[in-house]
C-alpha cells in the first residue's frame, strides 16, 4: 500500500515570512554589492571597452581596434616590465611561501610568549607600506644602512648597493616584500595547522617517524589546502605588485625594478594614454587569470 504525500501550498503569512527574511538577506548583501560594483565591477568593464580606443581623458575616446596591443608587442618597456614582474614573482612566492610556513609550524609550538611572537611577526602587515619602504630604504643604504654595515663586519668589501643597483633593486624589493607579508601568510598556516588531528602525529611518532619525516608525511599533506589557497593569493598579489616599488625605486634605476602595475601607472596617470595603459592592464589581467586557472588545474589533478 502506497501513501501519497500532499504538498499544502504556503499561507500568506509564511509567504511574507520568506519575503521578509528575503529582504533582510539583502538588506545585508546590497550595500557591499553596490560598492563591489560602483568601484570594482564598472572600472573593469570600463577598461574592456577603453582598451581598444586612444584617449587621453580630456577629448572624446576614438576607437582603433587592436592598435594598443600591437603596440604593445613592439614595446620595450612592456616586456621589460613583464620580465621583471615575473622575476619578482618567481622570489616573491617561494620565499614567502617558505618563510611563512616555518615560522607557522616554529610557532604552533607550546612556546613563551609565543602570543606575542605571532603578534610580533604579524604587525609589519598592517603596519603603513609607505613606512615600511621608507624604513627599509634606510636599512638598505648603500653608505649608511646597517645592512651593509653588517655585510662589511662580516668581510665583505663591497656589499650590495640595492636600490641604487640594477642588480640589485629587485633582489632589495623581494626581500622587502618577503618580510612584510610573511606574517599574514604564517596567520593562515597556522589555521592550517589546527586542523591537521593530533592523533596523526601520534600514530607517526609511536611507528618511529623523527621530526623531519613527521613534517614531510604529515603536516605537508594537511596543510595541502591551505597552501594551495597562500599559493594563489601570492601569486595575484605578486604579479599586481605596485605601491612597494614605487614608494622605494619608482622602478629603477633604469628600468631595473619597472612592473607591470607601475608601468600602467605611468601610461594611464602620468602620460595620459588611458587606451594603451587600459591595455597593459587587460594583458595583465590575461596572464593572472591564465596562471591562476593553471594552479586550479594542477591542484585538481594532483587530488585525483
Amino acid at each position: 500500500m502506497t501513501t501519497v504525500t500532499t504538498r499544502t501550498a504556503p499561507t500568506a503569512a509564511t509567504r511574507r515570512r520568506r519575503r521578509r527574511n528575503a529582504l533582510v538577506g539583502w538588506s545585508f548583501v546590497l550595500p557591499n554589492l553596490l560598492g563591489f560594483a560602483a568601484l570594482t565591477l564598472v572600472p573593469v568593464a570600463g577598461t574592456f571597452v577603453v582598451a581598444f580606443t586612444d584617449w587621453d581623458s580630456y577629448s572624446s575616446p576614438k576607437w582603433v581596434g587592436l592598435a594598443n596591443f600591437r603596440r604593445m608587442r613592439h614595446d620595450d618597456n612592456f616586456w621589460t616590465a613583464l620580465q621583471n614582474t615575473c622575476w619578482y614573482a618567481a622570489g616573491h612566492i617561494p620565499l614567502t611561501l617558505a618563510a611563512s610556513l616555518g615560522l607557522a609550524v616554529l610557532l604552533n609550538q607550546k612556546l613563551r610568549g609565543v602570543g606575542i611572537l605571532r603578534t610580533a611577526f604579524f604587525f609589519p602587515y598592517v603596519t603603513s607600506l609607505v613606512a615600511v619602504a621608507v624604513v627599509w630604504n634606510m636599512l638598505l643604504s648603500p653608505d649608511i644602512g646597517p645592512v651593509n654595515q653588517l655585510l662589511r663586519h662580516l668581510g665583505w668589501s663591497h656589499p650590495p648597493g640595492w636600490t641604487t643597483s640594477t642588480d640589485w633593486s629587485l633582489p632589495a624589493l623581494i626581500l622587502t616584500s618577503v618580510w612584510r607579508d610573511m606574517g599574514y601568510y604564517m596567520v593562515l598556516f597556522l589555521a592550517g595547522l589546527q586542523t591537521i588531528p593530533a592523533e596523526l602525529y601520534e600514530a607517526a611518532r609511536m611507528d618511529g617517524a623523527g621530526p623531519w619525516a613527521r613534517f614531510w608525511h604529515v603536516t605537508v599533506p594537511g596543510l595541502r589546502p591551505t597552501t594551495f589557497f597562500v599559493m594563489v593569493m601570492l601569486t595575484i598579489s605578486s604579479f599586481k605588485v605596485f605601491d612597494l616599488v614605487q614608494v622605494m625605486t619608482e622602478g629603477g634605476p633604469g628600468r631595473s625594478s619597472l612592473v607591470l602595475s607601475q608601468l600602467i601607472f605611468r601610461e594611464g596617470i602620468t602620460h595620459g594614454r588611458f587606451g594603451y595603459s587600459s591595455a597593459v592592464s587587460l594583458a595583465l589581467f590575461v596572464i593572472v587569470l591564465a596562471v591562476t586557472l593553471t594552479q586550479f588545474q594542477i591542484q585538481r589533478r594532483s587530488e585525483r
